[in-house]
């Protein structure tokens, strides 16, 4: 028998979260079985954990969409046991079975080894949005950023991915403007890298203007909505917005195309649940190289699976700040 967080749903009722007892039998089938260390918490598990149901549609259900941890079985010759490895994406813990148990039961082509360097506990420090955060900066290197360039806003900031952009940003020697809607996040994101905080309200308000100064020379964005519409007309000559999240709505409000066609600029979508796995392979090897350890630990909140349904809804109501890492057997 293993602990797992399932969430039951009877009838019309809405969906309930507990720790149980299950047992092995009951995994799905796949052919690598891994003995899970450590998972997190991102705003997808958040959706499927809490009583709206969000993104499941089979009960019962276990949440988790990233985990780390060692090989016990497997039936794919790429894996053996022992092998430590890690996964996000591939829409687990949402249409399948995630990490928020003891032992998960996945298809190999979803796992990736970990890198050499990294503890599976740091792996879930970085989690799904840490890798989330580097192919964001990835994209915008492979679009020309460079340290020098100007300042690099990173919107969102305390939050996942904008934790992990910002020290990464950082470390690179990028000028790092990080937004935050929290004053008191201020000191634990200049502990981070940040060079400037830029309170969220500068940048939500609509405007009729079609361009505004110059002012940034890349952006990792987690809000979209009014602040991305903004952020666009303040893009400099030939630079490059990575998009990540919707926090403030799928829509870009108040932008026109005008950036985009006077000035260049490039609005690149960053997916993280289906990335090939040579670039996921590129970004893990990135991370342990680029994301400086001494920063990652200080965004980590630790937490058990029991603690998981109030962070869940914690982190809808953006009330979770860095980096959570759940220790499944504790």
């Amino acid at each position: 028998m293993i602990k797992a967080l399932v969430v039951r749903k009877e009838g019309e009722a809405k969906p309930v979260a507990a720790v149980e007892e299950i047992s092995l039998d009951q995994l799905p089938e796949a052919e690598v079985t891994v003995a899970v260390d450590y998972s997190t918490v991102n705003y997808k598990d958040g959706l499927c954990i809490g009583p709206g149901g969000g993104l499941v549609r089979n009960y019962p259900h276990i949440p988790g969409i990233d985990f780390a941890g060692t090989v016990e079985s497997s039936a794919d010759p790429r894996y053996k046991p022992g092998d430590k490895v890690v996964l996000t994406g591939w829409r687990v813990g949402e249409a399948h079975w995630g990490g928020y148990a003891q032992k998960a039961r996945v298809r190999a082509d979803w796992l990736v080894p970990l890198p050499e360097g990294l503890s599976t506990r740091q792996a879930m420090a970085v989690g799904t949005a840490g890798l989330t955060a580097m192919l964001a900066v990835m994209a915008l290197e492979d679009h020309g950023l460079a340290p020098g360039h100007g300042p690099v806003l990173v919107t969102g900031a305390a939050g996942g991915v904008g934790s992990v952009a910002t020290a990464i940003l950082a470390r690179l020697g990028h000028e790092v403007a990080a937004v935050t809607g929290r004053p008191d996040t201020a000191e634990y994101l200049t502990s981070l890298g940040a060079t400037r905080i830029v309170a969220r309200e500068e940048l939500t308000e609509v405007t009729k203007r079609p361009l505004e100064s110059e002012t940034w020379a890349g952006c990792v964005d987690a809000v979209a909505g009014p602040m991305l519409g903004r952020v666009l007309k303040q893009m400099k000559y030939g630079t490059s917005v990575a998009a990540v999240g919707l926090a403030g709505g799928a829509a870009i409000d108040g932008a026109l195309i005008t950036p985009f066609i006077l000035r260049g600029v490039n609005l690149l979508g960053i997916d993280s649940v289906l990335q090939p796995y040579a670039n996921r392979l590129r970004a893990w090897e990135r991370i342990a190289k680029d994301l400086p350890m001494d920063k990652l630990e200080a965004m980590v909140q630790p937490a058990t699976l029991s603690d998981l349904p109030g962070l869940g809804r914690d982190i809808l109501k953006g009330q979770v700040r860095g980096r959570v890492v759940v220790d499944v057997n504790a």
